[in-house]
């Protein structure tokens, strides 16, 4: 499995046969390594409607004929326009081609901002994955929450979690986060987009490190291999 970091939120997942796009936002991204024209997936995975995370979904799915993977108002939403999708909720499974999603609870808000009024957008989650023989783990925006430590239990080979403060939790609690969850490698996100949630990720990692939580600090563009 190769993971590349497309800034903010958003992932590239590649398995051995399917590439899976987690929380495009790629054109209001100053830090987008790619653009909405250049991205290629077969699915898209959302963990919750704001546009910081769904902004680019409708555009590369429609590109790439892609199936957008959310919870069940959100497919509803895209749905409407005529987009594949597959609806899921917190707790619930699926088996897809590439592997098995599983919907986690993320302690947020969800809605469509960019429309006026604003859409509700059901609940926010976190992801996990499971596929060619790993198990990571998108948590989405989300604040600390004790129940982390039922998703880390089956083993996670990595764990996405946001640092940003503000909006979600910020490094204090995304340490505790991490004794939690205990994945084999964490990477920050949600940080430094915008002036409210700017931190120093390498601080943040080497205090992960002193709790002996391995971080890897990706920047924009960046692939690691699990």
């Amino acid at each position: 499995m190769k993971v590349t970091y497309y800034g903010h939120s958003a992932f590239l997942v590649e398995t051995a046969h399917h590439r899976i796009l987690i929380d495009p936002f790629l054109s209001g991204n100053p830090s987008a390594p790619i653009s909405v024209d250049e991205a290629k997936c077969d699915y898209i995975l959302l963990t919750h409607a704001h546009s910081d995370h769904s902004a680019d979904a409708e555009a590369i799915a429609t590109a790439n004929n892609a199936t957008i993977v959310a919870n069940f108002e959100i497919a509803e939403y895209y749905a409407a326009k005529g987009l594949t999708t597959h609806g899921m909720n917190p707790g619930g499974g699926f088996n897809f081609p590439f592997g098995r999603v599983t919907l986690t609870i993320a302690f947020h808000t969800s809605s469509f901002d960019s429309e006026s009024p604003a859409i509700y957008g059901g609940v926010p989650c976190g992801i996990v994955i499971e596929a060619d023989g790993q198990r990571l783990y998108h948590a989405g925006d989300t604040a600390l929450f004790s129940d982390m430590q039922l998703i880390g239990r089956r083993g996670l080979d990595l764990a996405l979690v946001p640092i940003g403060d503000n909006f979600t939790m910020g490094p204090t609690d995304a340490l505790d986060a991490l004794d939690y969850l205990k994945p084999k490698l964490a990477v920050p996100i949600h940080y430094n987009t915008w002036p409210p949630i700017a931190q120093d990720a390498d601080a943040w990692a080497r205090a992960a490190g002193d709790r002996g939580r391995p971080v890897k600090v990706m920047q924009p563009g960046d692939t690691l291999e699990l």
